[in-house]
């Protein structure tokens, strides 16, 4: 299968305009993953004092967490830091983790973007479904029933198959080491927070966001940037679409300029708070008709859940028509 459609940057900026947007700068990476941490470790402190506030936090938490995941993103296209080894380092200490192994899968998803080959092929494919599936969907993530599946029921099943007879310890082995980040996050939060009575507080302000907000607004980002664009779509302007964003989704929904996801596309070693801009100059050289936008993410909700509901299925789909989102950022 042939790789999909590249567009060079020449063909849209001059070498003085393309010099700056292809730049990596040595301090806003840095400076993003800091931030992403503070607002955490803020609304986290800001819930201590004021519980009530907790349903805010789980919404801020759970987008600063996929922030964090799209910083992961950028450091896997090497445009985190200069210093491939700073770049490296933040990109996989620092956030989710896993970066090499994330790397490997996601350039897989660009060479072939919307391709047969594609990985991430099988989240764009069931689009349109119907509103009431997509409901569905939401209430999963937001239930927690996402994030089992995803985190948990792999293991649930392994420890079923030791009541039959398979040995414990190679399954607890392999379920702490997998869970190892978060196994020490989880002791250290404890160990701070519970001499002061917040021995919840990791549960509150990081497993649950995790496990709810963050599983929904990453589906929502995936059906944004992919769903509806046709299998073997031949345009690399149409590969992926961009979204505007409010002041209020790049809060709570599409933190650190995700939502510029056709600009990625096109080039993809523009460090993220570089799409903006790129943005800007493709849209006064008139290219932005070309590409594929949308003008919210309602729009674009619209768009993937309009299939009739005379066609809904109801439970009886296949895995790949669930739309489990994945983790990973793409």
């Amino acid at each position: 299968m042939p790789a999909a459609t590249r567009v060079a940057p020449k063909d849209y900026f001059t070498a003085e305009e393309w010099a700056p947007l292809a730049r990596k700068s040595a301090w806003k990476g840095p400076a993003l993953i800091a931030h992403a941490w503070i607002v955490i470790l803020a609304a986290g402190a800001v819930t201590l004092w004021q519980p009530w506030l907790l349903p805010l936090a789980v919404m801020v938490i759970g987008a600063r967490q996929l922030g964090l995941g799209i910083l992961m993103h950028d450091a896997a296209h090497s445009a985190l830091h200069g210093d491939m080894k700073v770049n490296d380092f933040l990109g996989d200490k620092l956030t989710p983790g896993g970066l090499a192994a994330y790397r490997h899968y996601h350039l897989g998803h660009h060479k072939y973007a919307q391709q047969s080959e594609d990985p991430d092929l099988g989240l764009s494919a069931p689009f349109p479904i119907t509103r009431l599936s997509l409901r569905r969907k939401l209430i999963r993530d937001l239930t927690g029933q996402t994030y089992y599946k995803q985190r948990w029921a792999n293991l649930v099943a392994r420890l079923g198959a030791w009541r039959l007879g398979q040995p414990l310890w190679p399954i607890l082995k392999d379920a702490v080491v997998s869970r190892r980040r978060m196994l020490l996050g989880m002791a250290v939060t404890i160990a701070v927070t519970a001499p002061f009575g917040f021995w919840w507080a990791w549960f509150a302000l990081w497993l649950l966001p995790q496990a709810t907000w963050l599983p929904m607004i990453t589906r929502l980002r995936n059906i944004a940037e992919h769903a509806c664009v046709p299998k073997d779509e031949p345009d690399p302007l149409r590969h992926a679409r961009t979204t505007r964003a409010n002041l209020l989704e790049r809060i709570f929904l599409a933190p650190y300029w995700v939502n510029y996801h056709c600009e990625h596309h096109m080039f993809m070693h523009v460090p993220c708070y570089n799409l903006p801009k790129a943005h800007r100059l493709l849209a006064a050289k008139g290219v932005l008709p070309r590409m594929l936008t949308a003008p919210s993410y309602l729009d674009v909700l619209r768009q993937a859940s309009s299939k009739p509901a005379s066609q809904d299925k109801g439970g009886n789909i296949t895995p790949e028509q669930r739309g489990v989102v994945r983790t990973v950022i793409q």
